[in-house]
């Protein structure tokens, strides 16, 4: 059997509206054609003002979350500031390239509050995109062409965090490996706030 069939599918996505990001992603983790959990945790905060969503492997995740996580509070600690996004980025970024031979299978979609939102999309490589919204996963395809459709730079949160659940719900009816719910992360000013959507 080829590697790929045990690869798990899902559909994350990242949108940045005028005030704040709102993060989400699916809860079916899949071995290829085997369900393996219908309450999968695929969304994570990273710092008080930074959240991330993964499709791939969440263990790998978990595991990169923890590390920046530490790192993170380490360089808070120092400089006695938080930090903002793009450097919770890079840094993910960083330890993404130093495991290359051996990379990390997992896509990240990491959002966060700085001077302004800002979404990144990370590949296992450690590559960083900087954009206005985001979806990976095997559901990405269907998932892109909702949030395409109805983004605009001056949504308000409850416009984004309602695309945001369209695109994973539009994801979820085309693709097999997506489903069983959606995880929420809402990050604006006030922090970061967690929501949890049964289907």
């Amino acid at each position: 059997m080829s590697y790929e069939a045990y690869m798990p599918g899902a559909t994350a996505v990242g949108v940045a509206y005028k005030d704040g990001v709102v993060l989400g992603a699916e809860r079916r983790i899949t071995l290829g054609s085997f369900v393996r959990s219908k309450s999968g945790k695929k969304v994570f905060r990273v710092t008080e003002t930074v959240g991330a969503v993964c499709a791939g492997m969440v263990a790998d995740m978990q595991n990169l979350v923890k590390e920046v996580g530490v790192y993170s509070k380490l360089k808070e600690l120092e400089s006695r500031k938080s930090l903002k996004p793009n450097s919770v980025a890079k840094l993910m970024s960083t330890l993404m390239f130093q495991n290359r031979y051996a990379p990390l299978l997992t896509q990240v979609i990491l959002g966060g509050m700085g001077d302004k939102p800002v979404v990144y999309v990370l590949d296992p490589l450690g590559s960083v995109i900087s954009d206005q919204y985001a979806t990976v996963g095997t559901g990405e395809e269907t998932a892109i062409g909702v949030v395409e459709a109805g983004y605009t730079p001056t949504m308000t949160q409850k416009e984004a965090r309602d695309l945001v659940v369209s695109a994973i719900k539009a994801a979820i009816a085309r693709d097999a490996m997506s489903g069983n719910g959606i995880d929420l992360l809402t990050i604006d000013k006030s922090g970061i706030k967690e929501e949890g959507i049964n289907l």
